[in-house]
């Protein structure tokens, strides 16, 4: 008995390393120290232009998202999504990114899948100036089906400690303006695979999305990088909302102080096509949808009554669409 005939070819691990060496040290900044394969993954830590630098830092995962890749037989776009995720949640508290780690578990190593996750690392990585230093592929037969496969990412960002954003200057009156999302992002498979799955299937060309279903749910999670550094250059925004699992109201919740709550208008939007579909087809409440997805709207900026037309404006110009969804409000 070997561990290759046990299910665990080291020698698939080593292959991949060798591949991957060449593309991820594309993605390295001035700061990376070291190279692909040490043991300990070294960044430097003296920031340039920050008096008191604050590390911020997030880990996720993409969810039931990754069964929809496999019946694709497509798996970069979820190295996309998983970084574009992690970067959102640091971006919203003010952190510009450093670096992004991975950890990736399977059954049965196929290198080819493997290569696609990390070429979408590679790109994602690049799109955002964020170095992607070092990860884990664990080969664990048993544990998971040989197909199978799991995906975590961790990040870390930087910040200056009086430009945290934190909601603690959001008050009665701020709106809240909406930035579209790209799809159902990394949130709601679930609910999504049980209602859509049980009409079509994955390759199905569907009317009402103007795709294919597999095309319509592996829509990249978009990263809101961009549109945050532009915003928070130009305007004093309160607070940003990336709005993931628990929906619109639950996440734009946890950046509004105490005494205070949020009015949304739910027409002041068209939801986007998918969202329409799952709703009618599964014949889902309106409490579940809210909860569950995000409705067409990724990003949530609250920002003062006053820069309502401006902010519009600057995102329009910027060829952003953005529109107003609700208000801050006392609570009851």
């Amino acid at each position: 008995m070997t561990y290759a005939s046990s299910g665990v070819d080291i020698d698939r691990g080593e292959r991949l390393v060798q591949y991957i060496k060449r593309n991820v040290r594309s993605t390295f900044s001035e700061s990376v120290l070291g190279d692909v394969g040490a043991f300990g993954a070294f960044y430097d830590a003296r920031f340039k232009g920050l008096k008191s630098p604050v590390l911020v830092s997030s880990v996720d995962g993409v969810g039931t998202k990754l069964k929809i890749a496999r019946m694709m037989g497509r798996h970069d776009t979820i190295g996309q999504d998983l970084v574009n995720h992690c970067v959102n949640d640091i971006a919203v508290c003010g952190a510009r990114p450093l670096y992004f780690m991975d950890y990736l578990a399977t059954g049965r190593l196929d290198e080819t899948v493997a290569r696609q996750i990390i070429d979408g690392f590679v790109l994602a990585c690049k799109e955002n100036s964020c170095s992607l230093i070092g990860g884990e592929t664990a080969e664990m037969p048993g544990f998971y089906p040989e197909n199978e496969y799991d995906l975590a990412g961790t990040i870390v960002g930087v910040v200056e400690r009086k430009r945290i954003i934190s909601g603690k200057k959001v008050k009665k009156g701020d709106v809240l303006i909406g930035i579209p999302s790209t799809g159902l992002h990394t949130n709601g498979y679930s609910l999504a695979r049980a209602v859509l799955l049980k009409k079509h299937s994955i390759t199905d060309r569907v009317t009402e999305l103007g795709s294919s279903l597999g095309d319509a749910l592996l829509s990249v999670h978009r990263s809101y990088l961009t549109i945050i550094n532009s915003l928070k250059k130009k305007f004093s925004v309160r607070a940003f909302s990336h709005i993931t699992g628990g929906g619109i109201v639950g996440n734009t919740l946890r950046v509004v102080p105490k005494g205070l709550t949020l009015q949304v208008d739910w027409n002041l939007w068209e939801r986007p096509a998918i969202f329409r579909y799952i709703q009618q087809l599964g014949n889902v409440p309106e409490d579940d949808m809210r909860r569950t997805f995000n409705l067409g709207v990724g990003l949530v900026a609250i920002v003062s009554g006053n820069d309502e037309g401006d902010v519009l404006k600057h995102l329009k110009k910027n060829g952003e669409r953005g529109f107003v969804i609700g208000r801050v409000i006392p609570t009851q």
